[in-house]
């Protein structure tokens, strides 16, 4: 599980939305930080592609901590997002909790963030 998760983490700062979506379960869920829920590869894709395709700029996760439970099927991964804000560098913390079916795809993945403010819709 340790190799998955490292190659589903690499492939975000690769900017590579199709090998973060292969890592996924075909009826996979991502929750996002603000609470919006996507659930399988094409609502998934929709979620993640303003990222990919530069919308906040390039972004880039710094890997901090990886705790992984192979029993439960669970990894906890906390990293540090960096981007840049109105010309300006800022970074934020998180952490993704991801499940993983028998096959090493993830069923799950909620996010979290840490940030100065919550995000209202």
């Amino acid at each position: 599980m340790v190799q998955l998760t490292e190659t589903f983490l690499k492939a975000f700062n690769d900017n590579d939305l199709d090998g973060v979506l292969s890592a996924f379960a075909e009826g996979g869920i991502y929750e996002e930080f603000n609470g919006r829920e996507s659930k399988g590869p094409d609502a998934i894709r929709v979620a993640f592609a303003p990222q990919f395709e530069g919308a906040f700029g390039q972004m880039k996760f710094i890997d901090e901590d990886l705790m992984v439970d192979p029993v439960a099927g669970k990894v906890m991964a906390s990293w540090r997002c960096t981007l840049e804000v109105k010309g300006q560098p800022t970074s934020w913390r998180g952490l993704d909790a991801m499940t993983f079916d028998d096959d090493g795809k993830i069923t799950h993945k909620l996010t979290y963030a840490k940030t100065k403010a919550p995000l209202f819709e």
